[in-house]
């Protein structure tokens, strides 16, 4: 693949992640829908776009995806993507998305550690770092973000950590994501009827909710993943992990940009410390080695 190629479609990617977060938190602040329902109908369109997408990488073959994915992946896809709604209804687009992010990498990497794998003492401290940071950021204060919905998104950071050490290695990643879209769809529609029928309130959508809802599943869920599980294996290992990083500070940039939140010195300091932390750990981990195609 090209380089300019690889460059235009990585950027795309990473652009298409951070607006995940925008397009939760708008939802959820500007319109009528609820997070179970965002949830529902994101889970639902990202499925119809992954097997799509799958059926024309086969050209129009019959496709089946009873065999790509598993029930336990989908399960930790479909508490990330609750987790992440739910934690959008009262947390900014920046915040959820750093603590998302760290949550995600603290995850993988504290499963590195469970397994065995030693911290050289510049990753001990870039670890200790990112901790701090995550500590002062959640510290109370007029500018600390909501503890339960903290909480939550850091939740949704476990279960996306969880889903992607379940992938690492796949084939055909692709294939799997959509095999477990469309596993995790069914366990939405449920959730939410569940919901409806105990009669709570809680149950709502507009035509402009449902729209943004689309659009993260079909678009920055479904053809976010796709393009970056294209461009993956044209990565060098640190450069996919450490282009990642810049998920939190697009979607911050947006934050303030479309949505009117505040850039405060918290979250600069917060970021600089979380993301500075993983970039540590990430870049002596990978030091040395041969480059993972």
């Amino acid at each position: 693949m090209p380089a300019a190629r690889i460059i235009l479609l990585t950027v795309i990617a990473m652009i298409a992640f951070a607006s995940n977060s925008l397009l939760c938190r708008v939802a959820l602040k500007h319109t009528a829908i609820d997070p179970a329902s965002f949830t529902t109908v994101r889970l639902v369109s990202g499925a119809l776009a992954l097997w799509l997408i799958v059926r024309l990488r086969a050209s129009g073959a019959p496709v089946s995806l009873s065999g790509r994915g598993n029930w336990p992946s989908a399960l930790a896809l479909y508490a990330y993507a609750a987790g992440f709604s739910f934690a959008y209804v009262n947390l900014p687009a920046a915040s959820g998305a750093l603590l998302l992010f760290g949550a995600v990498q603290a995850t993988m990497i504290g499963r590195g550690i469970a397994a065995g794998e030693r911290l050289a003492p510049r990753q001990l401290a870039g670890l200790l770092l990112a901790l701090a940071g995550l500590v002062g950021m959640l510290l109370p204060g007029l500018t600390a973000p909501p503890l339960a919905g903290a909480l939550l998104m850091m939740g949704a950071g476990v279960a996306w950590g969880i889903y992607s050490l379940r992938g690492k290695g796949a084939r055909d990643a692709t294939g799997v994501t959509a095999g477990n879209f469309v596993r995790a769809a069914p366990i939405a529609v449920a959730m939410s009827a569940a919901i409806a029928l105990a009669g709570s309130d809680g149950v709502t959508a507009d035509g402009v909710g449902l729209v943004y809802a689309v659009a993260s599943g079909a678009l920055t869920s479904g053809i976010g993943y796709a393009l970056w599980y294209a461009v993956l294996p044209s990565l060098r290992a640190t450069s996919a992990a450490t282009v990642q990083l810049s998920v939190p500070v697009i979607a911050a940039l947006g934050g303030v940009a479309f949505l009117g939140e505040a850039l405060t010195l918290r979250l600069v300091l917060a970021s600089a410390a979380i993301l500075g932390g993983i970039a540590l750990v990430i870049l002596q981990k990978r030091a040395g080695t041969a480059p993972q195609r």
